[in-house]
């Protein structure tokens, strides 16, 4: 009996052992090389609007999100941030610009001006706060590669100036030397069947069709 109840409390105290939680310091050590995993990782970053933030559907359906699943899948060792915020301006972009750059993203993203042209804002104004951005990622990152996500709106403010919106793209990324995207909503824009209620998002579909657009420039640097 004496021998059994020992084999007892060896059983006993082997399994409270082994079911008390884990000490902090392994648990903190667990974490930290999470965290270093993460960090090692190359970072793509993803700054723009309401198009970028995936307005009116799941993150995950959005364009940023279709390409961290593209990237997951081809086990590539990159990580994805959507820096996207519905209503913003280039103006106020330039303003939220600097948080985001507390870590250096090798691939930067530009997809802002579309608000800018829905509100006429001066196609002047929205050059010239594109080329801010654009210096601000070359200043603090030199090797960071960027694309720069052209964009055009309907002739609500006029020929002219739905003209001179569409041209102001082409012209930032050949004199700031950066990728152009030569039209990011390319298949999309103006068909209801991709977009939702508002005609000016686009739906899971729509941004299945971006993705692919976005794609075609994103994988030859990744």
């Amino acid at each position: 009996m004496k021998l059994n109840s020992l084999i007892l409390l060896c059983v006993l105290t082997l399994s409270i052992f082994s079911c008390a939680p884990k000490d902090e310091k392994v648990v903190q050590s667990e974490n930290l090389e999470q965290q270093e995993t993460k960090m090692e990782k190359k970072l793509i970053l993803f700054f723009g609007n309401s198009l970028t933030a995936g307005y009116g559907i799941e993150a995950e359906d959005a364009f940023p999100g279709l390409v961290a699943s593209r990237i997951d899948s081809l086990g590539l060792d990159y990580r994805i941030i959507n820096g996207g915020l519905s209503g913003e301006t280039t103006a106020s972009g330039v303003a939220r610009l600097e948080w985001f750059l507390e870590e250096e993203p090798d691939i930067f993203i530009l997809e802002l001006g579309g608000n800018d042209g829905l509100r006429g804002i001066a196609i002047s104004e929205t050059e010239k706060n594109l080329r801010a951005m654009i210096q601000m990622v070359k200043a603090k990152y030199p090797k960071t590669r960027i694309l720069l996500a052209g964009m055009q709106i309907p002739p609500n403010m006029g020929q002219d100036y739905a003209s001179g919106f569409r041209e102001l793209y082409p012209r930032v990324s050949q004199e700031e030397n950066v990728t152009l995207i030569p039209f990011l909503l390319e298949g999309v824009a103006g068909n209801p069947a991709l977009n939702l209620p508002d005609g000016i998002h686009p739906t899971e579909e729509g941004h299945l069709i971006v993705f692919e657009t976005i794609w075609e420039f994103l994988a030859p640097l990744i």
